[in-house]
């Protein structure tokens, strides 16, 4: 039986660190074999702000998925967050000048390279540049243009760039562990891949992925992406208006947030059994809790609305929007959504995986899935390739030492 080769990715969140290692087959099919959780220190909303103990926080994380699956992790995919991150639409343009007028990939590299040629300051880098689709001759909607004939070829791409510096400490974190960087992701990007059906992205969806620093957003139309932003406001902050607003210590106000949280409205005529609750010897009002998270959820759907690149947002995205992330985990929160978007609302659970699932299918691990995911169907069959028998050999008989 061959050995498959491994792919790992790495969530470095604002509340949790997540490495989850996965085998890969030839087909880009993954199988999770070990998984990781730690709680995370040292980052705020997406960003780190004490590299030393971000640092041990992934450690920590990585330790448990290598004891879980048997294998050492060297290299792996990271998730990138943060305000610091910004998008932009860019066309390019070449004229195919050969005597065929045949379409081939010199032509897609020189057409998405001039697509690049946007001005980018020195503390910023390019992330990604994805090309949304191309037109040959004017000729509009052609996902793959190699092999046609044409005068001229045009593209637009999606273009994210993040801050140098915040780019940095994350990578110092992970090189500090001794692990190599595969590929850095935006967040919204991989939740995608996890959470996203093909009809949704080609119809028009918005991803809304709640985590616990930041609001992740993704808007898909004709079958790539269109849009993306990060919002500043997720889940710490809808802890901190509990803890604030009710007088409790954060920690308990993060128990009774996930434990009884929810946005549907209560009723004065509620039956007095639930009109109060407790956590760690704390007593509160059920309906106080749940009008205060009420109100931050619907400030967050507003802003996801407020980051829309059209007004006219039903025609853009008749699919609706799927809510992931750890906070979509609140009772009501899809009857909420429709009720202020007047769109379909669902909350998106990861798919796409089999293994040592049980702990994943959950909003809250939609990045670390799709990052797997993601390096499965860009890198998974070249690296596969690139292992070739022997070194496949070699890693193998490495892995039984280790």
């Amino acid at each position: 039986m061959k050995k498959q080769a491994t792919l790992t990715s790495i969530d470095v969140g604002t509340t949790k660190v997540c490495t989850i290692i996965s085998e890969v087959d030839p087909g880009g099919g993954i199988r999770v074999v070990g998984v990781g959780i730690t709680p995370s220190k040292g980052l705020h909303k997406g960003l780190v702000v004490n590299i030393n103990e971000a640092r041990e926080s992934i450690r920590e994380s990585v330790r448990k998925a290598e004891q879980s699956s048997g294998y050492k992790v060297e290299s792996a995919y990271i998730g990138v967050t943060g305000r610091h991150v910004t998008s932009v639409n860019n066309r390019g343009v070449v004229a195919i000048t050969r005597n065929d007028r045949l379409v081939r990939r010199d032509d897609l590299k020189r057409v998405l390279a001039q697509s690049q040629n946007i001005k980018v300051p020195s503390e910023r880098r390019l992330l990604h540049v994805i090309p949304r689709g191309y037109a040959v001759d004017g000729q509009v909607g052609i996902k793959n243009p190699v092999g046609m004939h044409g005068f001229r070829l045009d593209v637009e791409t999606h273009i994210i760039t993040a801050a140098v510096t915040s780019v940095q400490n994350l990578v110092k974190c992970i090189r500090g562990i001794g692990i190599e960087i595969d590929d850095l992701i935006l967040e919204p990007l991989a939740s995608s891949e996890a959470i996203l059906t093909e009809d949704e992205k080609q119809v028009g969806v918005i991803l809304a992925d709640i985590g616990g620093g930041t609001t992740d957003i993704a808007v898909f139309k004709d079958g790539s992406i269109w849009h993306t932003a990060i919002l500043p406001v997720a889940g710490y902050q809808l802890t901190r208006d509990v803890a604030i607003g009710l007088g409790l210590p954060f920690d308990v106000a993060e128990e009774m947030k996930k434990r009884y949280g929810s946005v549907m409205p209560v009723y004065e005529a509620q039956s007095e059994t639930t009109s109060a609750i407790s956590a760690d010897g704390h007593g509160v009002s059920y309906q106080d809790l749940c009008d205060i998270v009420r109100a931050r959820v619907e400030e967050i759907m507003r802003l996801i609305l407020l980051e829309m690149p059209r007004s006219d947002y039903e025609s853009l995205v008749p699919a609706g929007l799927v809510l992931t992330g750890g906070s979509s985990n609140l009772s009501g929160i899809e009857v909420l959504g429709r009720d202020i978007l007047r769109l379909p609302v669902r909350v998106g659970v990861p798919m796409g995986m089999t293994g040592i699932t049980d702990v994943l299918r959950d909003p809250a691990h939609a990045t670390s899935v799709g990052l797997l995911l993601w390096g499965a169907k860009h890198e998974g069959r070249q690296i596969w390739k690139a292992q070739g028998p022997f070194r496949r050999f070699v890693s193998r008989i490495r892995n039984l030492f280790r």
